[in-house]
């Protein structure tokens, strides 16, 4: 009889890309997300040691694939671009997104965002972001040792991190990169390329234009010059000197 030996193998742990949940809940909200995270990809483009994603499952602890969160938007410095289906803190270096963000729904509930603080908390998050775009209500909170600590006035603050400026209106939350520009959304960014590409156009218009007066002139000249010279040679034909004129 053969006896089977146990083994130490143990079964390989499966972190899931996914947790089963819709981006957003509307439009507003989703409109939102898309408008925070692609604008800090384009804030921080250049930068090949910034990594921004949205709604990214962030995995803090190695084996154990049940504590997990998925922020509206977070942002990590010291890590490289690139694709990922998870964020495997274990595998980064053990670094934890510094910023965070999330975006209110109607169907948000006390409970599911008092756990995300939380974790955000527990897990050295530096910065994290909360809006009502229906409220229009902006809540931030700052690091201070192992506690965030509310943000008391969040209109006009600029992020210790990203350097980005919030602005709030009876209406709407405006956000300014360091350079003052406004996010914009990707229609707005679009109509503004659209912009630039028809004062391109003009200026280019403009340019030949000048080119083509430049030319006429210079032909006007050499015409005149012309002209000159055979008046010249006719008076010498004729005995007289045009330099005594």
């Amino acid at each position: 009889m053969v006896q089977q030996l146990p083994t130490d193998t143990a079964p390989a742990i499966i972190y899931p890309d996914s947790d089963g949940q819709p981006m957003a809940d509307n439009t507003k909200q989703f409109r939102w997300i898309v408008v925070i995270k692609e604008n800090l990809e384009l804030l921080f483009a250049n930068n090949p040691d910034v990594f921004v994603a949205g709604d990214l499952l962030w995995y803090p602890i190695e084996g154990d694939n049940k504590t997990r969160q998925a922020p509206d938007a977070m942002v990590v410095f010291g890590r490289p671009k690139g694709d990922r289906g998870s964020y495997k803190q274990w595998e980064e270096d053990n670094i934890p997104p510094q910023v965070v963000f999330e975006i209110l729904s109607p169907g948000n509930r006390l409970k599911e965002m008092a756990k995300k603080f939380k974790f955000y908390e527990h897990y050295s998050v530096e910065e994290y972001y909360v809006y009502d775009p229906d409220g229009v209500e902006l809540i931030g909170w700052l690091r201070s040792g192992e506690e965030l600590e509310v943000i008391e006035e969040m209109n006009g603050w600029v992020s210790p991190r990203l350097e980005i400026k919030f602005q709030l209106t009876s209406d709407n939350l405006e956000i300014f990169s360091p350079s003052g520009e406004r996010f914009l959304t990707y229609v707005e960014l679009a109509q503004l390329r659209e912009q630039e590409r028809q004062r391109a156009e003009q200026e280019c218009q403009r340019a030949e234009q000048e080119r083509q007066r430049a030319d006429e002139a210079l032909t006007q000249l050499e015409q005149e010059r012309e002209r000159y010279k055979a008046l010249e040679a006719l008076l010498r034909e004729r005995g007289i000197d045009p330099e005594q004129l």
